[in-house]
Order: structure tokens, then C-alpha cells, then sequence
């Protein structure tokens, strides 16, 4: 018999009900998600909770997310973080990424989100949010076939 694998617990930030509640639903089959549109409740419930991921907006009304992040890192509980926001802001992002945050676009985190709460994540999230995602780029291509016809033109 397998072993019985325990929901990941999620504790889910952001001042926006409304776009909690769309990754809510995304998660919901996946993790335990708790909704939180409030900085100070969230401070409260990680103080209080062990969950295993913090999810949470790097702008949060007269705060930002990173103080979450560092409480989170303080705690004797591990708990990795992600942070995103929908207006990057290089400076708090590379410090969140210190701080040991990964970080996405607001657009993406519906769809990469799933993937965060059960992959083994990094200990550094080494991506620069100066570069745009290559995948979404479309690049071209060229075939060996196509050559001599380039070349003519």
C-alpha cells in the first residue's frame, strides 16, 4: 500500500479577493488554499500555521510582500515562497530573490502556480526579471532544408 501523502498547505496573499479566489479554484484540487486579503491577518496565520508554500502579491496595499517573505524565512517551519506581482519592480523583486522568494508575472501565476506545490524548488531562484520568457517569444526556425532558398534571397 502507498504511502498517504498529505495535502500541501498554501497560504495564499493578495488584497484582490477576486484573483485569490481564481488560483482559489486552480489549486483547490491540489493544496489546502487559504485566502488571505489582509496584511495583517496573513502575518498572524504564518506566525500560526505551518504551511509548506507562501504565495503572495509584492504589493499589498501600505506593504509589501516581502515582509511576509521574511517572516516566513525566520520561522523554524519550512516554508518556501513565491512572490508576483502584475507591475515589476526590479529592485524588490531582486531582493525578494534574495531573500530566497522565487518570483512570476501576475499573468503566469494561474498556470505556474500548480506547478510550485509539488516541485522540488531551487534553493535560489536564478532567473532575471529583466529578461522576458523566452518560451513565449516566437523565434522562427529554420530547417536545413530551407537554407539554399535563404541563402538565394
Amino acid at each position: 500500500m502507498p504511502p498517504i501523502r498529505r495535502r500541501t498547505r498554501v497560504i495564499f496573499v493578495d488584497c484582490d479577493a477576486q484573483a485569490g479566489r481564481q488560483v482559489q479554484r486552480r489549486c483547490e484540487p491540489l493544496a489546502d488554499v487559504e485566502l488571505i486579503t489582509s496584511f495583517q491577518t496573513a502575518k498572524r496565520r504564518i506566525l500560526q500555521r505551518e504551511a509548506q508554500l507562501l504565495v503572495t502579491n509584492l504589493r499589498l496595499d501600505a506593504y509589501n510582500g516581502l515582509h511576509l517573505v521574511y517572516l516566513a524565512s525566520g520561522s523554524e517551519v519550512l516554508t518556501r515562497c513565491l512572490v508576483y506581482s502584475a507591475y515589476p519592480d526590479l529592485k524588490l523583486i531582486e531582493e525578494a530573490q534574495a531573500a530566497g522568494a522565487m518570483y512570476e508575472r501576475a499573468s503566469s501565476l494561474p498556470y505556474a502556480l500548480p506547478s510550485y506545490i509539488f516541485a522540488e524548488l531551487p534553493r535560489r531562484d536564478r532567473r532575471s526579471p529583466l529578461f522576458a520568457d523566452r518560451r513565449q517569444l516566437f523565434r522562427g526556425g529554420r530547417r536545413s532544408a530551407d537554407v539554399p532558398f535563404v541563402a538565394s534571397i
